[in-house]
């Protein structure tokens, strides 16, 4: 792709990430097309915008994370016009504002914004790191009334792992090294990559497949195993890859996400090949289609979503480097240590540290 310079790609990009500053609410926070905010896809949407230099757009967006975060440090699931309308803190949501936050000091190199943005991190991986269990996976779910979940969500958890990962590099930057968060990364990894019974069997879903390596957890020959065992089930050629496997229908965000796990492992070329292949999802406002039905060939749903929009920018920059944070999904694996508990049945647990 081309430079940043002016270059047609590059200009591609940035159509697409004004695309989402064009739905992006007065108060700052970032839509679904249904018309609510979670903070998962909203920090998403935010680093997209970053990608393409939108700075006035992205810092209102994380003054929408610090006005709405709660006192425990979670996030509302889903809020509409800044009130929320489900009460549950997920875990996945709460750590992904510290890869929001690292993210958008790589670009900016902007030591004022992580500094303000801290404690807002702080809060959110210590009630991420409250849901761990003593296995080592993290619940889903903390209850308005206080109760955590009763189970664990793979495709989460895998996204916990890279915040976590992200809000260690972010503390040791600023001079607030947090050993715990490592730990908790350290133990939630073996899970990851040793435990799928600790997990809720949600593998129809293309996410639950991926997800394990582009957060960081699984790597190497383990990723490239796990890739070619499901391989024909997702992907269909020329058009992206199944969202559900038991459906026929592709969809642009798990597309580009796992065009930046392929790339986490250094198969550009079939990155590149797949990041072409979704491209029939564009539209002519730089904005993307949810997902395509292949069999009754239609735009399903009917709509164009920010996130998906998010995923394309993302997957764009680490293909081609446009910024100093083109690499954030590719670093997520480069700390991993093999840490298994007690607790997790392994029969090694008691001979590590």
């Amino acid at each position: 792709m081309s430079s940043p310079g002016g270059g047609t790609e590059w200009e591609r990009v940035v159509r697409t990430a004004r695309s989402i500053a064009a739905v992006q609410e007065p108060d700052g926070g970032v839509p679904w097309p249904e018309g609510h905010v979670d903070a998962w896809n909203h920090i998403e949407c935010l680093m997209a915008m970053s990608v393409a230099g939108l700075t006035g757009p992205v810092r209102r967006g994380y003054d929408w994370l610090v006005r709405t975060q709660r006192a425990d440090g979670s996030w509302p699931m889903k809020l509409v016009g800044g009130e929320a309308v489900e009460q549950g803190g997920e875990s996945n949501h709460a750590a992904y504002v510290a890869v929001g936050v690292w993210h958008e000091l790589l670009v900016t190199g902007d030591e004022d914004f992580a500094r303000r943005m801290w404690p807002v991190v702080r809060a959110a991986l210590d009630f991420v790191v409250g849901l761990q269990t003593t296995r080592g996976e993290i619940v889903w779910e903390r209850a308005a009334d206080g109760r955590p979940a009763g189970y664990a969500l793979l495709t989460g958890c895998a996204s916990v792992h890279q915040g976590l990962r992200c809000g260690v590099l972010l503390g040791e930057h600023l001079g607030d090294p947090q050993p715990d968060w490592e730990l908790a990364a350290d133990q939630l990894g073996h899970v990851l990559a040793a435990h799928p019974e600790a997990f809720a069997d949600k593998s129809r879903f293309s996410m639950d497949w991926y997800y394990p390596i582009l957060g960081g957890a699984v790597r190497g020959p383990a990723a490239e195993a796990r890739l070619a065992e499901e391989w024909d089930t997702f992907v269909e050629p020329g058009l992206g890859i199944r969202c559900v496997s038991d459906q026929p229908w592709v969809t642009g965000a798990e597309t580009c996400e796992l065009v930046l796990a392929l790339d986490a492992l250094g198969d550009r070329e079939r990155a590149s090949k797949l990041f072409a292949d979704m491209q029939h999802l564009r539209h002519e406002d730089g904005s993307y289609w949810t997902g395509w039905q292949f069999v009754n060939e239609k735009y399903f749903p009917h709509e164009r979503s920010a996130y998906t929009a998010a995923a394309v920018v993302l997957a764009a920059d680490a293909l081609s480097g446009y910024t100093p944070a083109s690499g954030i999904f590719r670093d997520a694996g480069a700390y991993v240590t093999d840490r298994p508990t007690a607790a997790c049945g392994c029969s090694h647990a008691h001979s590590r540290g």
